[in-house]
């Protein structure tokens, strides 16, 4: 493809985590890589309760793109388990461990164990944009209409 960036992947710990996959595709059509907790020993995630997640990588991603965390849907629908500021994102000159904030909406607690697929990367490019400072906005159909104004 075209423009595809390169994402590079450092682990942090090599030799104590190479168990551990490295984030990737897991059908030819996906829009994100699986990224997988590395974790010393299981982490119960009590129901209601947010926790960090290790994944052992720090990550270089090319000038214009950002990695997004999102969900993963299994863990979604099955027991609750969500991305406390999802998406999450990654800034193309972040270089520090990729750690996944999750939360346990779900109605019982939750053990994440070493190795486990925890929540998806996405690869965005991204714009920075200019910003003006202005007297006045073009008027629109919809106008100041928001939070539910065209119905349930």
């Amino acid at each position: 493809m075209e423009n595809t960036p390169t994402i590079r992947f450092l682990r942090l710990n090599a030799d104590r985590d190479a168990d551990i996959s490295l984030p990737r595709y897991m059908t030819p059509h996906s829009a994100g890589m699986d990224v997988c907790a590395c974790l010393e020993n299981d982490l119960v995630v009590n129901q209601g309760n947010i926790a960090l997640i290790p994944t052992g990588l720090a990550v270089s991603i090319p000038e214009g793109f950002e990695i997004e965390i999102r969900p993963r849907s299994g863990l979604a629908v099955k027991h609750g388990i969500g991305i406390i500021n999802s998406p999450g994102t990654i800034d193309a000159d972040y270089r520090g461990e990729i750690m996944i904030a999750v939360i346990n909406h779900g109605k019982e607690d939750y053990t994440f164990k070493r190795g486990d697929r925890i929540a998806q990367m996405l690869v965005k490019r991204v714009y920075q944009a200019d910003i003006e400072i202005a007297d006045s906005l073009d008027d629109t159909k919809r106008g100041k209409g928001g939070f539910g104004h065209t119905g349930v």
